[in-house]
């Protein structure tokens, strides 16, 4: 009878530490978890942050499909759930592909190229590109796909610009695929303060498909049936020699 008591406080006794073991481990990935989620979410909004590219207003410096990275850092981030910021390393200058909050709607991110900043005189003749009366050298990646030049006075500004005058604190924003690009010709310039991180990276590619299947959330099937059909063409939808290239 005594045996058979030891072994019965033996076995509550273990239950009740192996209970405490398995909750003390659950509770410790759980804080794992809550740190891990509490650090990409800083991460996301301080340091740095995922983009994809979803129009052809940066040809061909980014294209349609470009998922990339922006830094949030260098512009001096906002601290998450204020509206205050970090001390900037440096302020954003001409020629730096930007991220910024379009000033019509800030709930969307824009993304194009800096030609001016507060202070200086932008003028756009034939398509050619003045800052302070000297013409500005296009990117490289630049394009204009359209060969007619749309005259001065004729209500279209794609060509013909100004001059203006750039307010101070604030940017003037051209696309690099200059004839299909909506920007600071046609919605002015861009405070200071809607900037809100430089891109640096393309880490993938993917190029568009209109053969590839839609997904559709209600239909589990459509899942799968999208996700085979793009590993079978994973060689020709990856743009391998954009994969971890700097954007400039």
């Amino acid at each position: 009878m005594t045996i058979g008591s030891s072994q019965t406080e033996y076995k509550a006794t273990w239950g009740r530490a192996g209970k405490r073991t398995s909750e003390h481990g659950l509770w410790y990935y759980a804080r794992l978890l809550l740190l891990a989620l509490v650090l990409a979410f800083v991460i996301k909004e301080s340091v740095v942050e995922a983009y994809r590219i979803p129009s052809e207003s940066m040809e061909n410096t980014l294209l349609v499909g470009d998922f990339l990275m922006a830094n949030k850092f260098i512009y001096g981030a906002y601290i998450p759930f204020t509206h205050w910021r970090l001390p900037a390393l440096r302020d954003p200058k001409p020629g730096d592909v930007v991220v910024f909050r379009f000033p019509e709607d800030r709930r969307k991110n824009f993304i194009k190229r800096i030609v001016a900043s507060g202070g200086d005189t932008v003028e756009i003749i034939a398509k050619r590109v003045f800052v302070n009366h000297a013409e500005v050298a296009e990117p490289s990646s630049a394009v204009h796909f359209d060969r007619i030049t749309i005259p001065r006075g004729v209500g279209q500004p794609r060509d013909n610009f100004g001059p203006l005058l750039v307010p101070q604190g604030e940017y003037f924003v051209l696309g690099d695929n200059r004839d299909n690009s909506a920007d600071s010709r046609y919605w002015g310039c861009v405070p200071r303060e809607l900037v809100t991180a430089q891109a640096f990276l393309i880490h993938w590619s993917w190029c568009p498909d209109d053969n590839a299947p839609a997904v559709i959330l209600t239909k589990p099937l459509s899942i799968l049936n999208s996700f085979g059909y793009n590993i079978r063409h994973l060689s020709t939808r990856v743009r391998w020699n954009r994969l971890f290239s700097v954007v400039n």
